[in-house]
């Protein structure tokens, strides 16, 4: 009886994890350059459970005689008492890599990857990220950021443009300022792409499962628009409703089992 709350439970640990990931995608529909994440739920093999007997007394005779051993008062060692399955855990969260949609806006800064590839940024503390967004702008010193201030790295380190009025990013990511090529943007990529973490927004690190970096040969850029996230709200919402759905039937049925258990109890334990 008590496996039936345990399976229960864990589904609904699944289900509360799935809503995480379905909330954080829909909160990150526009953001530029989000992958949305999809939940992965694995089984556990089915277990052989066993009973473990502790008596101080051993008989050696019946131990001899209990070929299927089978529960005796004298007896010690391990009693099998059958197999039970783990159930489904969610295992993991893995990126999606189909491409959003493009939005043009003309703005020479604004970039898109058209294939595979991210590009690299680092933020003040020197820790190195990876992003599809390639919402650029200037700071106040000159130097090409993300919208939320990372730099933007280039062959030589953070790409600085100075005070150009003119900037353009070519197709292999020369990037010009005033006519003049001051750098060329850094584009890789990962032999598992979907392993990669999202430590915020658009921002992606490496893992041990993604591999580690390499340069994208080949890479072809085009500039005055951008790669908007590749959540799809409707395909969200309906996860979202199975999710809830799943959640409150497990809870129902940990209810249910909970109640079968305390009427075992109140009739087994009363006096004959």
């Amino acid at each position: 009886m008590f496996r039936g709350i345990y399976t229960g439970t864990s589904a609904m640990l699944v289900q509360e994890k799935m809503l995480d990931v379905v909330g954080n995608n829909l909160a990150n529909v526009d953001t530029s350059g989000f992958r949305a994440r999809v939940a992965v739920n694995k089984s556990f093999p089915e277990v052989l459970m066993d009973r473990v007997e502790r008596y101080s007394i051993v008989d050696e005779v019946l131990n001899e005689k209990l070929e299927e051993r089978k529960f005796y008062p004298y007896f010690r060692g391990r009693s099998a008492i059958g197999t039970i399955s783990m159930t489904n855990v969610l295992s993991e969260t893995t990126m999606s890599t189909e491409r959003g949609p493009i939005q043009w806006t003309d703005n020479p800064t604004d970039v898109v990857i058209d294939g595979d590839g991210f590009f690299v940024v680092q933020d003040g503390n020197g820790n190195t990220f990876y992003t599809r967004s390639g919402h650029f702008q200037r700071n106040d010193q000159g130097q090409l950021v993300t919208h939320d201030g990372a730099f933007i790295r280039g062959d030589g380190g953070p790409v600085t443009i100075g005070e150009a009025t003119r900037i353009a990013i070519g197709e292999g990511g020369q990037v010009f300022a005033d006519g003049e090529q001051v750098a060329t943007l850094q584009v890789v990529t990962f032999e598992t792409p979907t392993y990669l973490h999202h430590v915020g927004k658009s921002l992606l690190e490496e893992t041990a499962e993604s591999g580690p970096p390499q340069p994208a040969e080949g890479a072809h850029l085009v500039s005055g628009g951008l790669e908007r996230s590749n959540v799809q709200v409707v395909l969200e919402m309906v996860r979202m409703i199975e999710a809830n759905r799943a959640f409150e039937a497990s809870a129902r049925s940990v209810s249910i089992q909970d109640e079968m258990s305390s009427r075992m109890f109140t009739s087994v334990g009363k006096p004959s």
